[in-house]
């Protein structure tokens, strides 16, 4: 199976990293050096380091999950996750936590003394020697900064990394549990739900524990710094760290808004995704029923509602991030004023301190503690939810005592003989044969416990080694439940089933993953060279893998899009077979293979290769029974009679009355998918074309055992696209544009400088006022100027403050500032937020329009889980963590710039370098965006396939669990994770490493700076308000400088999101769904249904081979044609080229209309079809038969009539408002026939094409659909595609294709004359009985006319 990337990848240096290494990352320079030469690949990353590896990670998880639900039953307590998670890595993180706050508070606490230190010393200079002190400064300053940043990174990114491993390991038991699921449980998991918890909501672990720490530093930080503010300032200080308390119950009742509107949002998200892979699996037949606007409205509601709870969330994460804008500068505002109102003096070394002290209380309690408070409450709800999804039902392991379950080379004793399976050919020769095989004792059964009627009844059976059970039956009868009880999937609910032996499977609906066929094949057992030719032999596989380029080495997409639907079923036979196994459960193999093919698989396969074994055949091809050891006849979830053929003839039960002709033959022309389909010469390098290009579940993949076969080297599929160099900056504006016209962003921007410019302002009017205090009023001892003249302007007594106003007028104005800054920060935030939600949600409409728009060959090569990463991870970015980070950088990148104006006002002489340092950081920023860039997107890579292996998994997982590959696809979903761990890394270590190398240059600055001053500027045109305000600015500036242009690197990360979703808005369109008004057909169009194919080649893609060549026929009106031809002729893409799936060259004409002439939905929804493979969507059955309400409850009751579904349907719960579960698996297979030849019934259009239609259904059952055809169809033109001769036979004509071409168009009787002709060779091969059978239908039909 294994279709993973197995390149050796280089080892990690981080493993071999000393102390000096980590600290400095200088162990990453390397990959940064390549990252400059060359694109990365995947080639490029590194192996991960042992600690992180999926398997041991999700193991350990998982042993600690299952002592937790020990435990919790002993204490008679809910089991918790978090609990679980706590005892894997909570010690670690408190232990972190506390030495990180410990560190933080000395380094802080220690940082603002020094700035004090500073400012006092330059305002008390004195040239005698005193420079010695300066310099002991400005060297205790550089080490303190340069300890607070390793500090800082070093713990970052040990908190990210354990954050990682907490991902990783959750992912990991995630997945497990959703192997070991009940089918069909109460709690209905969707696809969507599984794959958003893995997507969405372990992503909080990234996110959220980073801030952890903040909510128990931002405390301690608190109670520390108000002490020290006590010793410089006194009571004072309590007023002004009140004022910031103030804030918090604030912060933290939004923070607790925030988490109940992310569980609401992840429900409308879950709901959002799975409708997304809903409507993603099915496109085809969406586009073929003209279902667009419906399923359109669907999403835009689901969405609509997802958006209403994601904008209320951004809006309070802005609220929040806009309080650093102004909290601090009010809590310094009111401690100053109280300070002075005290009737105390200000010296600006003082306040400098004071500023230093609320600015460390800044960085904690607004930077840090708020969304610490936010997103621990999202993380809370996301472990709930996953913790949730962990308790739901499993699949029970054990049915009765006597069952057997050998596991791969596991010995087992029976009666005190032991039995070797899977591993090994021989059975020792001590059992007694009768040990193996099946019996159920009143068995009944049902799916979910609400349920009214069993789904079995009562079921009495054995069946012994060496004999071939025929379960037969009508549609719904029961016999695919009855195998799927006896597989332990369906839960009994009295009685007793006991199976003995190793039992293998082939499932109704064929699967297969993602890889090789030779990987689809052996699927986990031991390679066995002889068996597995004699088994390719058997099924019949031999002369396709002959034809395909590479042999069976050729890879089969998702579901197995680049093979035919007769390769797809035998390979899923194939499988079974080749496990060596005791029990063969044979879910109805021979439904989807021709006449000649089924023969073969019956008499080789079934009856010869078998004839040892223990082997149940569901079964509707009714020629084979006489050949069978027992007959099981089922009729509603009961077994009513069984016995042998003879036996049954003699007890008078008329099989011609049961399931139509005894005599009639099966013959199906190969179930193919009509996605991707090929004429047998061209399916060759069609196949070869498509698996190349249809992903195997990751991006190269080179498989060892290539050579086996003498095939020639596998093939490479078709990389996901991802965009390469900058984000440009077409990216950034098509993302803003989307939010806005012109107008809008305009006004965002103006706000967003005018709040700078208040804030720049009142930074600028604390300095003013402070030298004011130090150099006027403390001399004065005096207020200036009258109660009523506040402009009083008097003689300075310091030449260098050229102006000065009184302490009245200081206070007002500072106070105006800081409410102007409030106002205008919460005007910017709205902007803000606006323009993001409304980019998000029009990112998003364009391109769920641009995909169910897509052609089908862009949507072939691009397997499920591809597409679905868009809509779910890249949209989940866009939605919640783009917004936050986008209005962060504007108004911090916008602080960095106002904080640079106010050095090159303080002191022109720090323009210079403060340029020179600007010019550096965007330089190192580059260096670092290269590198970071190109790991972002192969992170981005590396997940698709982890979804697309999920998705896999959960469609094939009655397979998996019956072959017991668990542990195989563990191993799989692992080295996918592998993968995707090694990129994350990476990623996390890169923009550490950039956050330590920023921060060494802002060091520098701030080093350049104090020299600057210390040596040059000191004298007495150096006010200690400037000195204290350029210095504590540097300082403030370091951190920010580093932060934004961080935040900066991790927007362009982000928007790789934006960037990946607008690649899908730019896919290969369809031609346009409505015609021009000159073109329109008449609404009564077409009113007879002649076709006319005119000179008509196609193919499915420009560079692909034509798959139909040069096709000229007409069919007349209300003809009745069948189109018969090998596997791989061509017929399925008739139709597709009838409904322009594909290119199409040549002319199709409809009544006199050229369809290429018009609309899609013009054309489309003149045609009924009913598809190969039956497509139902949840919701209810009306919404199925009738999206758009078009018609009344009695015309649907009357089309459920018609396919004998009536009493089916009103048996359910609700009627036609019953609900239907997600791909219709509540409902048979051949029930989901019915549902859509009800569709086409309820349609009434003059032509129905039906492809292949009657594939999973019994003879009667197809009798009773060809019958209904007949009269309900009567003045219809009708193209069926036939899979059983005898429902053509009595067409008035017949289409025989073969490569992609017509070899005869005739009545049947004519081309039953030609003894060298196509159909008569086919008629040979059915059987003498049924030779006469079908002469003689093609005889009568002939003489009708």
């Amino acid at each position: 199976m294994d279709a993973t990337f197995k390149e050796e990848k280089p080892l990690n240096p981080r493993s071999k990293a000393n102390i000096f290494e980590i600290v400095t990352f200088s162990w990453i320079l390397k990959l940064i050096e390549k990252g400059l030469k060359k694109e990365l690949d995947l080639i490029d990353l590194y192996t991960i380091l042992e600690e992180d590896s999926s398997a041991l990670l999700g193991n350990k998880l998982e042993k600690l999950w299952k002592e937790e639900l020990i435990n919790s039953k002993k204490k008679n307590r809910n089991p918790s996750f978090l609990r679980t998670l706590f005892r894997m890595y909570g010690t670690q993180l408190i232990c972190i936590t506390i030495i990180l706050t410990i560190l933080e508070i000395c380094i802080s606490i220690g940082l603002s003394t020094i700035v004090g230190k500073i400012v006092s010393y330059f305002e008390t200079y004195k040239p005698t020697n005193q420079k010695q002190d300066g310099i002991y400064l400005a060297v205790c300053l550089i080490a303190v900064l340069l300890m607070r940043s390793i500090n800082f990174n070093t713990f970052d990114m040990i908190l990210s990394h354990t954050a990682m491993k907490l991902r990783i390991a959750t992912c990991n038991i995630i997945y497990k549990k959703s192997l070991r699921l009940k089918t069909n449980s109460e709690d209905q998991t969707t696809t969507g739900q599984i794959i958003n918890l893995m997507s969405n909501d372990v992503n909080r672990f990234d996110i959220s524990i980073l801030y952890v720490p903040y909510l128990l530093l931002g405390l301690l930080q608190t109670i520390v710094v108000t002490y020290f503010l006590w010793q410089e300032v006194g009571v004072s200080s309590v007023l002004g760290v009140t004022t910031l308390f103030v804030f918090i119950p604030l912060q933290i009742w939004l923070g607790s808004k925030t988490s109940e509107n992310r569980l609401k949002t992840a429900k409308r998200t879950d709901k959002r995704v799975h409708l997304m892979n809903e409507i993603i699996s099915g496109l085809q037949v969406i586009k073929m029923y003209t279902w667009e606007p419906f399923f359109n409205n669907l999403t835009t509601f689901a969405r609509k509602k997802e958006m209403n709870k994601i904008i209320k969330s951004v809006y309070i994460k802005g609220i929040l991030s806009s309080f650093f804008l102004f909290n601090t500068r009010i809590a310094l505002f009111v401690n100053l004023l109280a300070f002075v109102l005290l009737g105390n003096n200000i010296i600006s070394s003082k306040v400098f301190v004071i500023t230093s002290y609320y600015n460390i209380l800044r960085g904690t309690l607004t930077v840090g503690f708020p969304p610490g408070i936010g997103l621990s409450a999202e993380l809370l709800v996301s472990i709930k939810r996953i913790e949730d999804f962990l308790l739901y039902e499993e699949k029970d392991k054990q049915i009765t005592t006597n069952q057997i379950k050998p596991t791969d080379i596991c010995r087992k004793t029976i009666n005190n003989s032991v039995v070797l399976s899977n591993g090994s050919n021989q059975i020792n020769i001590g059992i007694q044969s009768n040990n193996f095989g099946i019996v159920m004792s009143n068995a009944s059964a049902k799916w979910t416990d609400g349920q009214i009627d069993n789904t079995l009844e009562n079921i009495n059976l054995t069946v012994t080694p060496g004999r071939l059970v025929a379960i037969i039956g009508r549609v719904g009868a029961g016999k695919s439940s009855l195998v799927q009880a006896i597989l332990q999937e369906l839960p009994l609910s009295g009685g007793s089933i006991s199976v003995r032996g190793v039992v293998s499977y082939a499932s109704q609906e064929p699967w297969l993953f993602p890889g090789s066929i030779k990987q689809n094949i052996i699927f986990g057992s031991p390679m066995n060279k002889d068996r597995y030719n004699k088994v390719i032999d058997v099924c019949a596989l031999k002369t396709d893998l002959e034809q395909l380029r590479y042999g069976d080495q050729t890879i089969v997409g998702e579901k197995g899009l680049s093979l035919s639907g007769g390769q797809r079923a035998r390979i899923n036979l194939a499988r079974a077979i080749y496990k060596q196994a005791d029990i063969y459960l044979l879910d109805d193999p021979l439904s989807a293979v021709d006449t000649r093919v089924g023969k073969h698989l019956f008499e080789k396969c079934i009856k010869e290769y078998l004839k040892e074994k223990t082997c149940i055949l569901i079964t509707h091809q009714i020629q084979y029974l006489i050949s069978v050891d027992e007959i099981v006849l089922m009729e509603n979830a009961k077994v009513t009679v069984k016995g042998t053929y003879q036996e049954l003839q003699n007890s008078g039960l008329d099989f011609t009355k049961l399931l139509g002709s005894s005599t009639e033959t099966a013959i199906s022309t190969e179930k193919e998918y009509n996605n991707t389909k090929s004429s047998i010469e061209s399916s060759e390098s069609h196949s070869a074309h498509i698996a190349q290009k249809s992903s195997v579940s990751i991006v190269t993949s080179s498989f060892k055992e290539t050579e086996i076969n003498g095939v020639q080297a596998g093939p490479f599929d078709m990389a996901e696209t991802r965009s390469s160099g900058n984000i440009g900056f077409s990216i950034y504006s098509s993302y803003v544009f989307a939010g806005g016209h012109f107008c809008k962003v305009l006004c965002l921007l103006s706000a967003c400088i005018f709040t700078q410019i208040l804030a720049s302002g009142s930074d600028c009017w604390i300095t003013y006022w402070v030298n004011l205090e130090d150099h006027y009023f403390g001399l004065t001892e005096q207020l200036v100027g009258t109660k009523n003249d506040t402009f009083t302007t008097i003689q300075p007594t310091d030449e260098s403050i050229p102006w000065i106003v009184s302490r009245k007028t200081c206070i007002i104005v500072f106070t105006t500032l800081t409410l102007l800054i409030i106002i205008s920060a919460f005007t910017e935030i709205v902007f803000l937020v606006s323009i993001c939600t409304t980019a998000s949600s029009n990112l998003y409409n364009r391109m769920y329009n641009s995909i169910t728009r897509a052609t089908m060959a862009f949507l072939n090569k691009n397997p499920s889980g591809r597409i679905l990463n868009r809509f779910s991870k890249d949209i989940g970015v866009i939605d919640e963590t783009l917004p936050p980070i986008f209005i962060d950088v504007v108004q911090i990148g916008l602080m960095v710039i106002g904080t640079l104006i106010v050095v090159g006002i303080v002191n022109a002489y720090l323009i210079l370098p403060t340029f020179v340092i600007v010019v550096v950081f965007f330089k190192v920023r580059n260096i670092y965006m290269i590198a970071t860039r190109n790991v972002k997107r192969l992170e981005g890579v590396a997940r698709s396939p982890m979804f697309t292996h999920v998705n896999s998994s959960l469609q094939g997982l009655t397979t998996i669990r019956a072959f017991e590959v668990e542990q195989i696809l563990f191993q799989e979903f692992a080295s996918h994770q592998d993968l995707h761990s090694s990129a994350w890394f990476l990623f996390m270590s890169l923009s550490r490493a950039f956050g330590f190398w920023l921060d060494i240059i802002c060091i520098f600055y701030t080093s350049l700076i104090m020299f600057f001053f210390i040596f040059i500027v000191t004298g007495k045109y150096t006010h200690g308000g400037n000195v204290g305000l350029a210095i504590t600015q540097a300082i403030g500036l370091t951190g920010m400088f580093q932060w934004v242009v961080r935040l900066s690197a991790e927007l362009e990360n982000q928007m790789t999101s934006v960037e990946r979703v607008l690649e899908y808005t730019n896919v290969p369109q369809e031609p346009a769904l409505e015609s021009t008004p000159n073109k329109k057909p008449p609404e009564e169009w077409p009113n007879k249904g002649n076709i006319t194919f005119n000179k008509l080649s196609m193919r499915y893609d420009s560079d692909s081979p034509f798959v139909l060549k040069n096709i000229s026929v007409e069919i007349k009106a209300m003809e009745k044609i069948g189109v018969v031809g090998r596997t791989g002729a061509g017929k399925s893409s008739l139709i597709g080229a009838l409904f322009r799936l594909a290119l199409n060259e040549g002319r199709i004409i409809i009544d006199g209309v050229e369809i290429h002439e018009l609309g899609l939905h013009d054309l489309r929804s003149k045609i009924s079809i009913i598809p190969q493979e039956p497509v139902l969507f949840s919701g209810t059955m009306r919404k199925n038969l009738d999206p758009f309400d078009k018609y009344s409850d009695h015309i649907l009751w009357e089309a459920l009539n018609e396919v004998e579904l009536k009493y089916v349907v009103e048996d359910l719960s609700d009627g036609l408002n019953s609900k239907i579960s997600e791909g219709g698996s509540n409902l048979s297979v051949g029930q989901r026939q019915l549902v859509c030849l009800a569709r086409a019934i309820v349609q009434n259009n003059k032509i129905l094409v039906l492809d292949e239609a009657t594939a999973n259904v019994d003879p009667q059952t197809d009798g009773l659909i060809q019958n209904t055809i007949r009269n309900k169809f009567r003045t219809c033109t009708v193209l069926t595609i036939a899979h059983r001769l005898n429902t053509v036979m009595d067409s008035d004509r017949i289409l025989v294709m073969d490569a992609g071409q017509i070899v005869e168009f005739d009545h049947p009787f004519t081309l039953l004359k030609n003894k060298n002709g196509y159909l008569y060779k086919m008629v040979e091969q059915t059987g003498p009985n049924n030779i006469k059978l079908l002469h003689s239908v093609a005889n009568e039909s002939f003489n009708k006319q």
